[in-house]
């Protein structure tokens, strides 16, 4: 099996003359306005989701003119031409049409509503950057987990990001929709990963955008293997950062195809993820390179305003989504930077790192061209757990499992956090990564601590993780359980007691810590103990810590 990174790219060019040579062909169609439109500012539950207006609702997000569909009547007569729309996108106000001739655009280009268009030339899909995704499972030892999940051999790729800390408080994503725009899903609707998904109707729908329909299962396997890295759940083989999440699965790349309409996919599929109320989008695909090299972006290009996917990368994000993306697989190659939609201002461009969590040579460089920190962020991508086609657990490297891995964890963080706007989220993610105090062009601000960043997302100071800290417990008051929050700078044996105000000891216990770590450890079964005031002592190598909870 292989690991194939995707890339693609558009090019435009104008000339009347060149564009004249091929049929059957493919154009992107800009309109003047939609001065006409049926649709309403007032009115949004008529093109978008409940979900999606109180995404927007809970960020402060204005309703805009680019979140109403293309004009009808525009696309209505583009076809009476002849013409067969492929794609529509109301944030570019534009659309993708076949034409049997040069001669229908030329005729549409006679409508006073249109206002230019591109020929989406052939594109090359770069098949060079093929990483190995076989590995003898038999062989492996499992991580243990101190989850209470069951991570198998997912449990470094999870437990690197502290993305377990959020699951053993509760945080798997549950009520957190994730749109996944890749290849294809095959077999997602047999493979015994994710039998829980559908079991609990997690899987909201799926659309195909390359060739129609919703039918998405025959297709790549990319996207699969993508998923079970979020929402894959065989406990004690394989476990997603993100199993309680919902899942819309969009197909927009033809991994075969020969030209770039997968840009305009994406974009249709962005948007399409933003109108049924996507929390997060995760996309694996990287846009470069042209069959004629003339064509092909420059460096220059990386900018976050220059590629049509970018552009439409940063407007995904000003509707309230958080957009993941893959940096790219090219840092061996001689075209080592991040690709595009990674370049854009608002993507979370996650390279990727070892099991110890060191920088992998694939892994595509930054900066951007304009001396932003790129890739912003690292998870692991050499010989991540994924699911295989035969349903058995293999292991794959690539940044496109890095991204999903970063992408699911950020759902469970937002999950925690639900009153927060998505780029809180994303700072948070950033400011909580290893090398926050220095990023630089290979792995970014590093690593996320996802614990780390739930507890500065409730207003833990940074400069408190310089030293032990006790920060809460919770529920209090509580009735048969509470959970301690701590975080150590030492390995080290913690011991837990409860004392009634008469100063006798009703409870004691004690747990070990890791260096340097984010613990939640509950102390249940006290169901036995009568209503009133405790006092809860925590004794560690350093200090001891008071805390006064009352059971109701």
């Amino acid at each position: 099996m292989k690991h194939i990174t995707l890339s693609l790219l558009v090019f435009i060019m104008m000339p009347f003359l060149l564009l004249a040579q091929t049929a059957p062909d493919k154009y992107w169609i800009h309109f003047t306005d939609k001065a006409n439109t049926p649709y309403s500012i007032s009115q949004p539950d008529s093109f978008l989701s409940a979900k999606s207006i109180q995404r927007r609702i809970n960020q402060n997000i204005p309703i805009v003119e680019n979140d109403l569909p293309v004009d009808p009547v525009y696309i209505d007569s583009l076809e009476a031409l002849g013409l067969d729309i492929l794609t529509r996108s109301k944030w570019m106000n534009a659309v993708t049409v076949h034409a049997d001739s040069i001669q229908m655009i030329f005729q549409a280009m006679n409508f006073y509503f249109v206002d230019s268009y591109q020929k989406v030339l052939r594109l090359k899909t770069n098949m060079a950057d093929i990483v190995d995704l076989t590995k003898d499972v038999n062989s492996l030892s499992l991580t243990s987990s101190v989850s209470s999940l069951d991570y198998g051999y997912s449990a470094n790729q999870i437990e690197m990001l502290n993305c377990h800390i959020l699951h053993n408080e509760g945080y798997t994503g549950q009520g957190m929709v994730i749109a996944i725009l890749d290849a294809g899903f095959r077999n997602v609707d047999t493979l015994p990963a994710f039998d829980s998904l559908w079991a609990n109707g997690q899987i909201l729908g799926m659309h195909d955008f390359v060739s129609g329909g919703d039918s998405v299962f025959e297709d790549h396997t990319h996207g699969m293997m993508v998923l079970s890295c979020m929402g894959g759940n065989s406990p004690g083989e394989l476990m997603g950062t993100a199993p309680g999440a919902s899942y819309w699965l969009l197909r927009s790349e033809d991994v075969y195809s020969e030209y770039v309409i997968e840009e305009d996919n994406w974009v249709a599929a962005a948007e399409f993820a933003d109108s049924v109320g996507a929390d997060v989008l995760n996309t694996s695909l990287g846009y470069t390179e042209f069959d004629d090299p003339s064509q092909n972006h420059t460096y220059a290009d990386m900018d976050g305003n220059t590629t049509r996917i970018s552009n439409a990368t940063d407007i995904a994000a000003s509707k309230g989504m958080l957009v993941v993306n893959s940096a790219g697989n090219s840092g061996s190659n001689s075209w080592f930077y991040i690709g595009a939609p990674a370049d854009a201002d608002s993507v979370l461009a996650v390279g990727a790192v070892d099991e110890n969590g060191n920088y992998v040579s694939f892994s595509s460089k930054g900066p951007s061209y304009d001396g932003r920190v790129k890739p912003n962020v690292a998870a692991k991508g050499q010989s991540c757990a994924v699911e295989g086609t035969n349903g058995a657990v293999t292991f794959g490297s690539g940044t496109s499992f890095a991204s999903p891995i970063m992408a699911g964890a950020a759902a469970c963080l937002w999950q925690a956090h639900p009153d927060l706007s998505n780029m809180q989220i994303f700072e948070a993610i950033e400011m909580s990564g290893s090398q926050a105090s220095n990023p630089d062009s290979l792995m970014g601000y590093g690593i996320p601590n996802l614990a780390q960043a739930h507890l500065v997302l409730h207003n833990i100071e940074y400069s408190e993780f310089n030293e032990e800290a006790f920060f809460r417990v919770s529920p209090n008051p509580f009735t048969d359980f509470f959970k301690l929050e701590m975080y150590s700078i030492d390995s080290q044996n913690v011991s837990v007691e409860m004392f009634d105000i008469m100063g006798r000891k009703v409870f004691s216990n004690s747990f070990n810590v890791n260096y340097p770590r984010y613990d939640s450890v509950t102390i249940d079964n006290l169901s036995y103990l009568p209503t009133g005031i405790y006092v809860v002592k925590i004794t560690t190598i350093n200090r001891s810590y008071q805390v006064k909870v009352i059971k109701s």
